[in-house]
């Protein structure tokens, strides 16, 4: 049965991402200025990936290479990275943008070991690039491309430097749930759906095997990195915690010798360090003033083995993270995926069978009354089990991405709102209904009310669970 919630999952989620809002950046071609040069190599388990070479016109030998690796998505293509390949490399360095494989990567299933083997591949098409030093090649990674450059460069000897953007120091899971969260507290959402429902979300589809590397721990894999590191921010990061970050990211560095890591923050920049004029809502096409600059000079001495010495702090503003990050370990028996999976069935079952055997007897003529109570919690049970679910599933799909949670009041989305109210009602009439139990003729009625008792007590402490009986 949890198989089959797995696949109900899978086709909101599909439906969701096929009709969510598009980026608002739009990349655009390499400008005349630069040389482009497609070129083709070999990734993680013999998958071919495709790429462009940007460079500066004329001779010029001895050039450091940078390979830039997506954040998460899907078979992402090089365009989305084009603005950043083509600044870069207007600042002397030749660069390698690809498109993000597809085989072997999706919502369900990825590999930061096999994605850290594609950047490699790049790595090594890179330095046989005319005019590349093979001395002088490093990894740029963003988001998600934060947890595989840093994998990659432990593996590797080639890779000479790391350039980090929006990486992120906690695990996959406890992040996503944090930047979902965050984004609802954007929009103005506090209490308990940003607080519980969210986090409990994430973990119940981790432990449904419907997030990939869930638990993955970047702070080892850090703790080995030898080659210089340049990390970067903004301060208005709403897809990885901007404060909390830096420090466990140094600690990391620090705690296997790197004495060469610069950390900086960028004012007014987004998740991507791209700018944005309202708090990281929305990303603009630019680049934060001075980001290209720094990149370009940083990697300029790191290539010649002058990087600068690790210093103390972050330099650059405070970062504006409104909330912490909360710890989302693997869930206790009775709140996994399979016990959830569960509740929701004996939520259909019970929720569902009094209306069907009530319509059954009508046809039949031989209703039996039995008050409001019943009608109410088979309405109202069934409505906050359904809703619920669905509106999880869609906040689960597009609260990290900023999309409105629709109306807010008090604080409260108003459909939360409507759930919640739901969820009391079906409260209170399981009260009503186990007094019309006790009062019930006969066995048969006593059998179909009961069973929709045991669906009402069942869900007034899962609706706690949620918090959709929280204040």
């Amino acid at each position: 049965m949890s198989r089959v919630l797995v696949m109900i999952v899978a086709a909101l989620i599909a439906l969701i991402a096929l009709t969510g809002p598009a980026t608002a950046a739009q990349a655009a071609p390499a400008p005349e200025e630069l040389v482009a040069t497609e070129v083709s190599f070999t990734g993680g388990g013999g998958l071919t990936l495709r790429g462009t070479v940007l460079s500066t016109r004329g001779d010029q030998r001895g050039r450091p290479g940078l390979v830039l690796v997506h954040g998460a998505g899907t078979g992402t293509p090089r365009t989305k990275l084009m603005t950043e390949a083509t600044e870069f490399a207007r600042r002397g360095l030749t660069v390698l943008v690809y498109d993000k494989r597809s085989e072997g990567y999706s919502l369900f299933e990825r590999s930061y070991s096999q994605l850290a083997d594609d950047a490699l591949g790049a790595v090594k098409a890179l330095r046989a690039q005319p005019g590349v030093d093979p001395a002088k090649v490093g990894l740029w990674g963003l988001s998600e491309g934060g947890w595989v450059a840093p994998l990659a460069a432990t593996r590797s000897p080639d890779v000479a430097f790391v350039v980090l953007v929006g990486a992120n120091a906690h695990q996959p899971l406890r992040q996503q749930a944090w930047a979902v969260s965050a984004g609802l507290r954007k929009a103005g959402v506090t209490g308990p759906l940003p607080d519980r429902a969210v986090p409990t979300l994430y973990r119940a589809i981790a432990d449904g095997g419907l997030f990939p590397e869930p638990w993955y721990d970047p702070l080892p894999t850090l703790g080995e990195v030898r080659q210089p590191v340049l990390a970067i921010w903004g301060t208005h990061d709403l897809l990885t915690p901007p404060a909390e970050t830096p420090p466990l990211m140094a600690r990391a560095l620090a705690s296997g010798g790197n004495g060469h890591v610069t950390m900086r923050m960028f004012a007014g920049a987004d998740h991507a360090a791209h700018q944005s004029p309202d708090g990281g809502v929305t990303r603009l096409p630019e680049l934060a003033p001075g980001y290209a600059d720094l990149v370009g000079s940083w990697v300029e001495q790191a290539a010649e083995g002058r990087a600068p010495r690790t210093q103390d702090t972050v330099q650059g503003p405070r970062p504006s993270q409104d909330s912490p990050t909360v710890a989302t370990p693997p869930p206790a028996w009775w709140e996994s995926a399979p016990v959830q999976t569960a509740a929701l069935v004996l939520f259909l079952v019970a929720f569902l069978a009094y209306p069907i055997t009530a319509l059954l007897r009508r046809i039949r003529g031989t209703s039996v009354p039995a008050g409001w109570a019943p009608r109410v919690l088979a309405l109202s049970g069934l409505a906050v089990t359904l809703g619920g679910f669905c509106y999880l599933m869609y906040l689960l799909m597009t609260g990290g991405k900023l999309a409105s949670p629709g109306p807010v009041v008090a604080g409260r989305p108003v459909l939360w709102l409507l759930l919640q109210a739901l969820a009391l009602t079906a409260a209170v009439a399981t009260v009503g209904t186990a007094r019309a139990w006790r009062r019930a003729p006969g066995r048969s009625e006593r059998v179909r009310l009961g069973a929709l008792v045991a669906g009402g007590a069942v869900l007034i402490p899962w609706a706690f669970y949620w918090g959709l009986l929280l204040p």
